[in-house]
């Protein structure tokens, strides 16, 4: 089988739009019933789902500036409270997210997939101290992987309202900010999930304060069969670089490049990589083991190979 290799490098910054043009334009100009797209994760496992991703801001105003708490205290309402009041209805006592329609579109887990996934060693007692976490919380029915890897979520990323500086000022805040983002699962769309938050934000915020949502950005949820003869073929390359076949699993982490290029090219993703979990990935101590680098080569080289043997 003939083989296209496009290789694209660009920054952080990149627009989902840009992206979207770079794809169009390579499937305008290559015969794509004769390719196909390959990535390189940071795990030395075999993927075939990642993700995807909404992101917001809210900011909520109560007053015009800060005020004195003891003098206009149980005047108005204070809008640290409204936001942490309305964040706190976003999700059950038991995980569950509590938008209407939220999992409407979500694909159910297959036993196939959860029997992947509990191949892996994996000791959820050495993960929870590792992450020096008193207790793991998610999702009731599901395990930890299936929660970090193939269930949707709801967190808050940041906060921030009043008086945060060292010591003690009595302050009202005129107002009060959260970054919030949901990952997302396939087929849900990220359109699709911020039009359902925005409605229910708008059902759970209190009506004595003003706030403001702002859809910063976003990206698709993709997955492709774990038995596709790409997939397999990935598979077979890791296991001539490193000498031991790979788990094949999905990935909680996003990357909306991969789902814009399958949608466009229509062919289906590969991703592999030669990192490990400790790795400390955008972390300020990230590293890499040369070792698997150096194998990770070899399978890359080997993946071209076990493709163009397809046709």
């Amino acid at each position: 089988m003939p083989l296209y290799e496009c290789v694209f490098i660009a920054r952080n910054d990149v627009t989902q739009q840009q992206v979207e043009a770079i794809a169009e334009t390579v499937a305008n100009q290559l015969d794509t019933d004769n390719g196909v797209p390959n990535g390189t994760s940071l795990k030395k496992q075999e993927y075939w789902g990642l993700r995807g991703l909404a992101y917001f801001q809210i900011d909520v105003r109560g007053t015009k500036s800060d005020l004195h708490s003891g003098s206009f205290g149980g005047a108005v309402v204070n809008p640290a409270m409204a936001l942490a009041q309305a964040l706190a209805q976003m999700k059950d006592k038991g995980g569950r997210i509590k938008i209407p329609g939220f999992y409407d579109d979500v694909v159910p887990l297959r036993d196939e997939e959860r029997a992947e996934f509990a191949k892996l060693p994996f000791n959820e007692k050495r993960y929870r101290l590792d992450l020096g976490a008193p207790k793991l919380f998610g999702e009731t029915g599901y395990t930890t992987l299936e929660r970090t890897w193939a269930r949707p979520t709801f967190e808050v990323n940041g906060l921030l309202s009043g008086f945060t500086g060292d010591g003690a000022k009595t302050v009202l805040p005129a107002i009060a900010m959260a970054k919030v983002s949901m990952r997302l699962v396939p087929n849900q769309d990220p359109k699709k999930i911020g039009d359902l938050f925005e409605d229910y934000l708008k059902k759970v915020m209190t009506k004595a304060v003003n706030y403001s949502l702002i859809r910063m950005h976003g990206g698709k949820p993709w997955m492709t069969g774990f038995d596709n003869h790409y997939v397999q073929a990935a598979g077979r390359a890791i296991e001539r670089g490193f000498g031991k076949a790979p788990v094949f699993n999905r990935e909680g982490g996003s990357i909306p490049v991969v789902a814009t290029f399958q949608e466009e090219l229509g062919l289906p993703c590969v991703l592999f990589g030669v990192g490990l979990p400790d790795e400390n990935a955008h972390a300020p101590d990230e590293k890499i083991d040369l070792g698997n680098f150096h194998n990770g080569v070899i399978a890359s080289a080997a993946l071209y190979e076990e493709i163009g043997r397809l046709r």
